[in-house]
């Protein structure tokens, strides 16, 4: 089976959907298939709005529409596979897209309008249309059934594996950890407030709190809060009491695996996508109660037990995902399609 990937995305810097991309190309090629990557080396960063997002819109559209059928065809590939919602009007194979949360939906409110728009209508349209549609996780094929009305015989559901492959945590309890950006939907604004209830209270013997990732807040906003803006994760799991993952909704919670793969604990708000991922493995807040997230921080801190015991299960938890299994799972897609 010989499979295009459009790789364009994982280029971008570290996200989520380019540890995706990266970790699925290897599964996929240690499973036998051949897969031939094919990136967009003109697509600049994404501009935010106005003329700059105008201007990636249009080369998305030359490069999906023009570009990928054309190495599609030139490769011979049996499936175009689009790891983010698109669809090629004239691809020379059946395609396969990959759809990771409909948060812009569930969430509109958190989001520009007019990129909930686009969203809502460009990856709805490329489900639908699509030979093959892989969801990464329960919560996204149930969204993608019932909001997209996408046909529930050509879903497969193929969760992601750890992100990394991290080296064993020490168990120190020197910090808490977030991963991830200040996008609205990550709910980082209730972590802080939790942070400086929780810091206050525990006075001179409180943890810090390490932001690690694209945060465009500042090191000193906040007293304990230190900024990680090109992070070893490793090295920021090993001597974290918790990763804190406060997200108000997430297709799957890729840093709470790995945190948990590395032995590390892990607080999650009880979301969708998040809460299915994590499942009894991690101390689960009410994403909107900044005072239960202080009270999980205060107890994570001074309870070895606790810690230990969400280590273990979190541990359990991990070991149900692999890369293996998702390329095993993204395979099935693949012969969907093209059948």
């Amino acid at each position: 089976m010989r499979v295009l990937l459009d790789t364009t995305y994982a280029q971008r810097g570290p996200s989520g959907t380019g540890v995706y991309i990266d970790q699925l190309c290897g599964a996929l090629r240690d499973a036998g298939v051949e897969v031939v990557a094919a990136a967009n080396a003109r697509r600049p960063a994404p501009a935010g709005g106005g003329l700059g997002s105008v201007r990636n819109l249009a080369l998305d559209a030359r490069w999906t529409q023009v570009e990928l059928p054309r190495r599609a065809r030139a490769a011979g590939a049996d499936v175009l596979h689009h790891p983010l919602p698109a669809l090629a009007a004239r691809a020379p194979c059946p395609q396969v897209v990959t759809v990771h949360d409909l948060a812009f939906e569930r969430l509109p409110e958190l989001f520009a309008p007019a990129f909930a728009l686009w969203a809502t209508r460009a990856h709805r349209r490329a489900a639908r249309g699509a030979d093959a549609v892989v969801c990464v996780s329960e919560t996204t094929r149930r969204d993608a059934l019932a909001r997209w009305g996408v046909d529930e015989a050509r879903i497969v559901v193929a969760p992601h594996g750890p992100g990394q492959q991290p080296r064993p945590a020490s168990g120190r309890a020197e910090h808490f950890l977030y991963v991830g950006d200040d996008e609205p939907r990550k709910n980082l604004g209730l972590l802080l407030d939790a942070y400086g209830r929780y810091r206050a209270a525990a006075g001179p013997g409180a943890l810090k709190l390490v932001l690690a990732g694209r945060c465009a807040v500042p090191a000193a906003a906040q007293d304990g809060v230190r900024r990680e803006q090109q992070p070893s994760l490793p090295a920021l799991l090993d001597g974290a009491a918790a990763l804190v993952h406060p997200a108000l909704h997430e297709g799957f919670g890729l840093t709470a695996v790995e945190a948990m793969s590395a032995g590390v604990a892990v607080i999650a708000a009880r979301a969708p996508g998040l809460a299915e991922t994590v499942g009894d493995a991690a101390l689960l807040i009410d994403p909107y109660d900044a005072e239960g997230l202080a009270g999980a921080l205060r107890d994570v801190a001074t309870s070895a037990a606790l810690r230990a015991d969400l280590t273990r299960r979190g541990h359990e938890r991990a070991a149900q995902f692999s890369w293996a299994a998702s390329a095993r799972a993204h395979i099935a897609a693949y012969t969907l399609a093209m059948t």
